[in-house]
């Protein structure tokens, strides 16, 4: 079940940050207007987060949060995400985006969702700290670079 939740949170990660960066990429869209489907793999998380921690006994959660994986993961998830990254920024040159830091965050987002079904620690407990880590990370990177590679 953890493992079906982690894929099920990077596609919903992944199509909120695609459809966020399809419309960032007019000079129209307002960001603001796009985190109604942005909050959903948050509030997944945080409601997976609460189940685990209901569920699992206090003696276990710290185990579950560290996992076995937590610098493999944040080590990786920008790693394989950096590629990604690139192509979404080029792509994004020939649109028009007024936003360029929040569509190089977009697209750090949809890069990061491509681990997902790489690391074996699937607790809910872990995906919230690492995964958010590693994506902030790719998505901070994405923002940095939009400013210097986006223009029009």
């Amino acid at each position: 079940m953890a493992v079906a939740f982690k894929i099920v949170v990077a596609i919903a990660l992944a199509v909120s940050s695609l459809s966020a960066l399809r419309a960032l990429s007019r000079p129209e869209t307002e960001p603001r207007d796009l985190l109604p489907p942005l909050i959903v793999a948050p509030a997944l998380i945080a409601m997976a987060v609460l189940a685990e921690l209901i569920a699992m006994p206090a003696s276990t959660w710290s185990a579950r949060l560290v996992g076995t994986n937590s610098l493999v993961c944040l080590t990786f998830i920008p790693l394989i995400g950096i590629g990604p990254l690139a192509l979404l920024l080029l792509a994004l040159r020939y649109g028009a985006s007024s936003h360029p830091a929040v569509s190089g965050a977009a697209a750090g987002g949809i890069a990061a969702a491509f681990y997902a079904s790489h690391c074996t620690d699937d607790s809910p407990l872990f995906v919230a700290t690492w995964y958010t880590m590693a994506v902030a990370i790719l998505a901070i990177a994405g923002a940095f670079a939009a400013r210097r590679v986006i223009h029009w």
